[in-house]
């Protein structure tokens, strides 16, 4: 079946076409199996990327808006109209269920239509001046937008920066994660083609960090976007300083799942579940610190660790497994090593804590000390950490002691209080009465202090993060000066 593709073993630069650093295996997380093979691209391939795609963005920008949307509006059709395109990938090769593959095509298809919509919103403002003449600000587009997408939700986390630039006039140069090339760029680049978008504009090139920090170092590329792990994110940031790019960061999370001592814990620990073992935890605003009030932590650790004993793990192929494989060895180790080390700091493993292959169970963990590194880590597996604490002031305290501030999520029988919790939560995202993943193309997203920094990603903010605010003024007659 793949050697039937037109992609097998090429990269993609408006066609498909063979890299310069050969090709590259894609095998599936669940059992080693070769999904496809991919081409491979080196420093020579980015270079040429870079220089077709300046020359073809030009044009591009000088479109009328209506013909950058249609792309977009056609693009979201075909792939309404065969989600399996996508999906067939997703799972194989992310380890994604049937249910996180579909909602995946969901949120991919949000981007794409609120992309559209983006081409055709004001690219400016009116601006008062204290002079006689026209002064306006107005959104330009910055012209090559390097994405650096990763593996764990690599359709949408891609797309979300792909189709608002260059909905609003930039060109594209994508590296996906070489675990996820398939899902994370070849399929989009495809689908892309067929809807219309013109040749050069976007580039997808599968390769290893050599190509990434390339990308990340090139002088004809103003701006990069992404999407990854803190540590990565201050080495990206680190090399494009002294370049003065436009850096936009969305990294890691240790996101706390606070429980109000008025909640409902049946449903809190339904909530909780939800957001510590979805698509195996691997999920930057997975909920990976709970806390719960004293009296009520026996009970919440004994609904959430019945909940994690009969969810089903297993191949993700076969649609009645909830969650399927760690995406790779090195992964599971990390997770199972985080485990491990916390309950021997004296965490009660109140379910889960194996693995078969790279599947692990489900895991809780009660009583976890406030210094144990499932407390003070992002784990990127499915893991929920239980701590207790006494009054509202120090769950807000603990909450905001992370380095990290993607997103929190408050239970509660009394929303409006909550609500005003929220002004004291440092965090990009506060979700009341829901779980901490949560994402629409239609909201602005992103961290604060280790979860991220640069633009936020969605709805009309996209403009601010994909272009450069010029101002402009213009007026009758040449201003005449006393010298």
């Amino acid at each position: 079946m793949a050697n039937t593709l037109a992609w097998t073993a090429k990269i993609f630069d408006g066609g498909w076409l063979d890299g310069g650093g050969g090709t590259l295996d894609v095998t599936a997380p669940a059992d080693g199996a070769l999904v496809a093979t991919v081409g491979a691209a080196d420093v020579a391939d980015l270079d040429r990327a870079v220089a077709k795609a300046a020359r073809a963005q030009q044009e591009w920008a000088a479109k009328p808006y209506l013909e950058r949307a249609s792309v977009m509006a056609r693009a979201a059709a075909i792939l309404g109209q065969n989600p399996e395109r996508l999906t067939r990938w997703l799972i194989p090769e992310s380890g994604s269920s049937h249910g996180k593959a579909g909602a995946e095509v969901g949120l991919v298809l949000a981007e794409l239509t609120e992309a559209a919509t983006l081409a055709s919103q004001p690219y400016g403002q009116v601006l008062r001046s204290a002079k006689s003449r026209f002064s306006v600000g107005r959104y330009v587009p910055m012209g090559v937008i390097g994405v650096i997408s990763p593996f764990n939700f690599p359709a949408v986390l891609s797309m979300r920066s792909v189709a608002p630039a260059l909905a609003v006039g930039n060109a594209v140069v994508l590296k996906p994660d070489p675990r996820t090339p398939i899902s994370g760029g070849l399929i989009l680049a495809e689908i892309l083609a067929e809807a219309g978008l013109p040749d050069g504009l976007l580039h997808v090139l599968p390769s290893g960090a050599d190509v990434g920090a390339a990308l990340v170092s090139h002088p004809d590329v103003p701006c990069i976007s992404f999407t990854g792990s803190t540590a990565a994110g201050r080495r990206i940031a680190e090399a494009a300083a002294p370049l003065l790019k436009k850096v936009h960061l969305e990294l890691g999370g240790n996101n706390a799942f606070l429980v109000l001592p008025d909640a409902d814990i049946e449903a809190a620990a339904s909530a909780g579940a939800w957001g510590s073992f979805l698509h195996q935890g691997q999920i930057c605003m997975a909920s990976g610190r709970h806390l719960v009030p004293e009296h009520l932590a026996e009970q919440y650790t004994a609904e959430l660790a019945k909940i994690a004993a009969r969810i089903t793990v297993g191949d993700p192929t076969d649609p009645s497994n909830a969650l399927g494989p760690i995406i790779d060895e090195n992964q599971l180790k990390r997770v199972d090593s985080i485990v491990q080390a916390t309950v021997t700091a004296g965490a009660e493993l109140a379910a889960g804590g194996t693995f078969d292959g790279l599947y692990y169970r489900p895991t809780v963990l009660g009583n976890v000390p406030k210094d144990s590194p499932a407390f003070t880590e992002e784990i990127f597996g499915p893991v929920a950490p239980i701590t207790t604490y006494r009054t509202v002031d120090e769950a807000i305290d603990i909450v905001n002691s992370s380095e990290y501030g993607l997103s929190v999520a408050v239970l509660t029988s009394n929303p409006f209080k909550a609500y005003e919790l929220a002004d004291r939560i440092r965090s990009g995202a506060v979700h009341i009465n829901d779980q901490t993943i949560d994402d629409e193309a239609v909201a602005p997203f992103g961290g604060v202090k280790a979860s991220g920094s640069g633009g936020h990603f969605g709805t009309t903010v996209n403009l601010d993060t994909f272009c450069d605010l010029q101002w402009v003024t213009m007026q009758s007659d040449i201003q005449k000066y006393p010298f």
